[in-house]
């Protein structure tokens, strides 16, 4: 298989086998216009096996989202061929607007023009709580 190198992007590595496609969703890939190519189940030496994304486009990351999917993802940019930053990721404190409450009772729910915010408040278990209701989310994909 060949994978032509980008010029000019985001090589998203070290991703979990098996959740590229999350991230491509969440990220909303679907609607770049350029090239996004989808690696799954490469060989690792580190994993076993990982999955890795590539757009061809230089483009803004959600970090906060690809933290709370995966927070062992390195973000790679690219610029003229050559790798010009490497960002590391760990999970984020704050989401907003990422995932929602279960709650029925929630705020949220009755007003759902008001943001939905999760606190991180186990990070052993990947455990976020609402802001409003304090209902817990753990971290199911």
């Amino acid at each position: 298989m060949n994978i032509d190198s980008i010029q000019n992007g985001v090589v998203l590595d070290h991703i979990q086998a098996g959740k590229s496609m999350d991230i491509y969703r969440y990220l909303h890939l679907d609607e770049l216009d350029c090239s996004v190519a989808i690696i799954k189940n490469v060989r690792s030496g580190r994993m076993g096996k990982k999955d890795i994304i590539k757009i061809d486009s230089p483009m803004e990351v959600d970090l906060d989202v690809l933290g709370y999917i995966d927070s062992n993802i390195t973000v790679n940019v690219i610029r003229n061929g050559q790798l010009v930053a490497k960002k590391h990721l760990q999970l984020p404190q704050k989401l907003v607007n990422i995932i929602h409450c279960k709650n029925p009772r929630c705020i949220t729910v009755a007003e759902p023009q008001l943001d939905a915010i999760f606190l991180l408040s186990d990070a052993d278990t990947h455990t976020y709580r609402c802001a409003y209701c304090e209902t817990a989310k753990d971290k199911k994909f």
